[in-house]
């Protein structure tokens, strides 16, 4: 099984107090030893759940404009972004047990990468818009492609994998989410896309088209 980049430290973590619970449990008694052994199976589940979550599954790249982010589709529109001009919008909720290594939608370079400080809101609501969030600006023959990377409840830090002025290609890996969070995704209508999805659509990032290219 492959380990999301920023994911093993946490694994290693938490199998490391798994342990430690798990020995100081044989060498006591009593209440103690109860207690411990209650502990050592809430620390090897939680090991479980890191492994389950940091998986990072190799993907088939999917034709046209593919997902960022495994999920169900939370919403689509059209809308007029400060960034991408009239775009599309489609926006992707992720649950915890989904994998949150999210993908490039698109050829292109990076052009800016921008940490916005905020709240921890579930991210399936609307008043998430004020959550902590990374924005990713990329440079297409299109124009300008938006990503929104959103953090959630437990969603306590995004680590982007790219860097200004980096060149990448469709499906690479740009960054990881820890623990459900949502992934807004704007594209400029200029680059001629029908939407091939709807709310409620589940998707995998990389492997699923989102919209086809006229251009």
């Amino acid at each position: 099984m492959h380990i999301a980049k920023g994911g093993t430290s946490w694994i290693l973590t938490s199998i490391f107090v798994f342990i430690v619970v798990s020995v100081l449990a044989l060498f006591s008694s009593d209440n103690l030893q109860y207690i411990l052994y209650f502990l050592s199976f809430i620390t090897g589940l939680v090991s479980i759940i890191f492994l389950i979550f940091f998986r990072d599954p190799q993907r088939n790249i999917g034709s046209g404009v593919v997902a960022v982010a495994d999920g169900v589709i939370r919403e689509t529109g059209s809308i007029t972004d400060k960034d991408c001009g009239d775009a599309w919008y489609i926006s992707t909720f992720m649950n915890l047990y989904h994998v949150h290594v999210n993908r490039m939608p698109v050829d292109g370079t990076i052009k800016q990468v921008t940490h916005i400080p905020g709240s921890h809101l579930p991210a399936f609501t609307k008043e998430s818009d004020r959550n902590e969030r990374v924005i990713i600006l990329v440079e297409t023959m299109n124009g300008i492609v938006k990503i929104v990377l959103i953090a959630g409840t437990l969603a306590r830090r995004i680590v982007p994998y790219v860097t200004e002025g980096q060149k990448v290609k469709k499906g690479e890996k740009i960054s990881l989410i820890r623990l459900g969070s949502r992934v807004d995704l704007y594209l400029p209508k200029k680059m001629m896309v029908t939407l091939q999805v709807q709310k409620k659509d589940r998707v995998q990032a990389g492997g699923s088209s989102l919209a086809t290219s006229h251009v």
